[in-house]
């Protein structure tokens, strides 16, 4: 909080924002203005909601120092920026971004506010560094209803990866050294997005569909039908990192695509271990120079934790629990909401490079971080009980995830 105080340019909205922040780390059951207000002792909920809504203080500058304190705290050679999307389930239509839409949260066309948002993955963690809101075309074509909820005269419409390029750049832009990009379909079927990275030299492995079109010296095939004409020993078996129940063991193999530009292109495919599954997975890659196979199954797994980094901010810093309507309020929100989970990520990191945890105890995680330190701050009890129950929950832990790892040993083919 110290790092962004010298955003507010009063000392009322710096303390409220010192109590947002701080009510978003507390172990509420739903985090709301009118639960942070309670929370944080003040009388009304109309302190917050200035904070947010009309206070004057720049949320795109907060996010700036926020992207420099997750790559301070957990960036390393091997860091990865993820791109994805997900959405927050709303009622009516004057909610800024709202329509019909699909949404992974859902798994359906919902009724909806979708969000871009990129993230920085590496093996000390990840958080979330920046984040657009997708605003339908339907919106854009609308100024009568653009204009209550408060969405600039500038915006226009922009595609979801159009925003993930616009997120990239500017990252790049600030000085961030990222050598690998991943994404899902979405993102990886946009031959603009592929291109924008192509041209700035950084490497990507995206998924793509099965029937997208691959060229090749023979011509241009669908993916599923170039897989069919690979030879057996052209998989290896790889992990894709660890789970929670062990290893993502995965059969994997890389088909050259042959399009005559500059660089390393291949089909990137994953192929699941289960005899009876079958399952397949494709990815587009691409490198300046040449990489070898497990550096691109690494970068592929890495896409996956993206997921966790919406599930931890969600779950433990209320990114999702927000009830505003209007651009420049949801943009301080899920901005603070950023600011909390960024801590805990950065907390875990330096815990285990400066306080590996015993072999009989699991390593601290966010979650664990967050409860102590809701309890610790808010609560009488001795310090020793909250310490005495964590150590009991980690070697709970420790102990399923040794069994878990034995048994996928004992089945793995």
């Amino acid at each position: 909080m110290g790092r962004i105080a010298g955003r507010f340019t009063r000392v009322e909205p710096r303390r409220r924002a010192w109590k947002f922040v701080l009510g978003l780390l507390s172990d509420l059951p739903r985090k709301n203005c009118w639960t942070l207000a309670e929370h944080a002792g003040d009388a009304t909920v109309y302190g917050l909601q200035q904070l947010l809504s009309r206070a004057k203080w720049d949320a795109d500058v907060v996010r700036d120092d926020l992207r420099s304190f997750v790559v301070e705290q957990l960036h390393d050679e091997e860091a990865v920026l993820v791109v994805d999307e997900t959405g927050d389930l709303k009622k009516g239509t004057a909610t800024v971004g709202v329509q019909r839409q699909c949404t992974g949260t859902a798994g359906r066309i919902e009724n909806s506010r979708v969000a871009v948002y990129l993230a920085c993955s590496s093996r000390r963690g990840h958080a979330a560094i920046d984040r657009e809101l997708y605003v339908p075309r339907s919106w854009i074509t609308d100024a009568a209803r653009c204009r209550p909820a408060g969405i600039p005269e500038e915006v226009g419409f922009a595609t979801k990866p159009a925003l993930a390029v616009r997120m990239i750049d500017r990252s790049l832009d600030a000085g961030i050294h990222a050598a690998w990009v991943a994404a899902d379909e979405i993102y990886g079927g946009n031959p603009q997005l592929r291109g924008a990275l192509e041209e700035r030299q950084v490497g990507y492995v995206l998924a793509v569909a099965c029937d997208h079109r691959i060229a090749t010296r023979a011509g241009t095939v669908r993916a599923d039908a170039l897989v069919k004409k690979l030879p057996k020993r052209a998989w290896q078996k790889l992990s894709a990192g660890a789970g929670a129940k062990g290893h993502r063991f995965y059969d994997w193999a890389l088909a050259d695509v042959a399009d005559g530009q500059a660089g390393h292109r291949h089909l990137l495919v994953r192929r699941n271990r289960n005899r009876n599954s079958g399952e397949l997975a494709f990815y587009l890659s691409y490198s300046a120079t040449p990489v070898p196979l497990a550096t691109l199954v690494r970068v592929a797994g890495r896409r996956w934790t993206v997921e966790e980094t919406f599930q931890a901010p969600k779950g433990l810093a209320g990114l999702d629990e927000h009830q505003v309507r209007r651009w420049t309020s949801w943009h301080r929100w899920v901005t603070l909401a950023m600011l909390a989970h960024a801590f805990l990520a950065a907390t875990t990191a330096h815990e285990h490079d400066h306080r590996p945890a015993p072999g009989e105890l699991i390593p601290l995680t966010c979650n664990e971080i967050q409860h102590l330190f809701a309890a610790l701050i808010t609560t009488e009890r001795p310090a020793a009980h909250h310490l005495g129950w964590s150590a009991w929950r980690r070697r709970h832990q420790a102990r399923s995830r040794a069994c878990h790892y034995e048994r996928q040993a004992a089945h793995q083919p």
